[in-house]
């Protein structure tokens, strides 16, 4: 079984920085792909960004491309989002997500989820 704990997530000005965190236990080396994901007001759930933890391999959506990077320390089990240039259309709430599979952006195939960590990015 897979846990997650994300947070990190505040009220910020636009144009302002955060960084989100993503502690993961688990008792079995099973996890290949760690995610985050966001869910605005009366919207669905989106991905935003993946890396792969055996090779460090990342991938982005559009919307965040160039502002937005994520990273990992294997050490510590923990996965980060850093988050530049926000603005308001990233107020979002903020989760992280594991994955057994390689290289997925589908919600789908992320078994285990964090609580989510609010972000909110005023103008």
């Amino acid at each position: 079984q897979v846990q997650l704990v994300d947070s990190g997530g505040g009220l910020v000005q636009a144009g302002a920085s955060l960084r989100l965190a993503c502690v993961y236990s688990e008792r079995t080396f099973s996890v290949n792909t760690m995610g985050w994901f966001r869910q605005a007001p009366g919207k669905e759930r989106t991905f935003i960004a993946r890396i792969t933890l055996s090779s460090g391999g990342t991938y982005y959506a559009d919307s965040v491309k160039g502002r937005f990077t994520i990273s990992g320390d294997k050490a510590k089990n923990t996965v980060y989002l850093q988050m530049n240039n926000l603005k308001p259309d990233d107020t979002a709430v903020y989760y992280c997500a594991a994955s057994t599979l390689y290289g997925s952006v589908s919600e789908r195939n992320y078994a285990y989820w964090g609580q989510g960590t609010q972000v909110t990015v005023s103008s």
